[in-house]
């Protein structure tokens, strides 16, 4: 009496025997080769998981239409992308953007400032972000958050101290 191939054995040989073919499928049916070889892996997946069911004389065309549900699923899924990403646009094309209320002097000042120190106080200021949540935002330790915190906050100030206009004290004779 014959023995019946194991599991692993039986599925070694759908995967060496209908790889190719799954492949060639999905390729003209998707739009990017990484698609394809996602339908392909998927197809196994299922494959794997079901492979007490595939029918030993059907298996071949049981694939192809295990690779043809996961084309539809994926293409749902892309469609749910696309209408959520259009979803959000629309929504936000309606938002208002409320800039800060900021003296000229100052705004002269943050402009003059590199983009990094810029960001990090806008971290602080407008995200209303303290050390800690700063060193987890930035991927750095709190001290070298504060750190570099105290360096924009001291070029900030140097920059205000040079932009801003500073009229000398005028004596008055009476």
């Amino acid at each position: 009496m014959a023995r019946a191939p194991s599991s692993a054995a039986r599925f070694e040989v759908l995967y060496r025997d209908c790889y190719q073919d799954l492949l060639g499928y999905a390729l003209r049916r998707v739009d990017r080769p990484d698609s394809a070889a996602d339908v392909v892996a998927e197809t196994f997946l299922v494959a794997w998981r079901r492979i007490d069911e595939i029918p030993p004389d059907r298996a071949r065309p049981w694939l192809f239409g295990v690779a043809r549900n996961v084309m539809a699923n994926q293409h749902r899924a892309d469609q749910r992308r696309v209408d959520l990403a259009e979803r959000l646009r629309q929504e936000l094309a309606r938002a208002t953007v409320i800039a800060p209320d900021v003296p000229a002097s100052l705004g002269a000042a943050f402009a003059t400032l590199p983009e990094a120190d810029q960001e990090l106080l806008r971290l602080v200021a407008w995200e209303g972000l303290g050390a800690e949540d700063l060193a987890v935002t930035l991927d750095c330790s709190v001290n070298a958050a504060r750190i570099r915190l105290h360096r924009a906050r001291k070029r900030l100030a140097e920059a205000l101290e040079q932009t801003s206009i500073i009229t000398p004290l005028r004596s008055f004779d009476a």
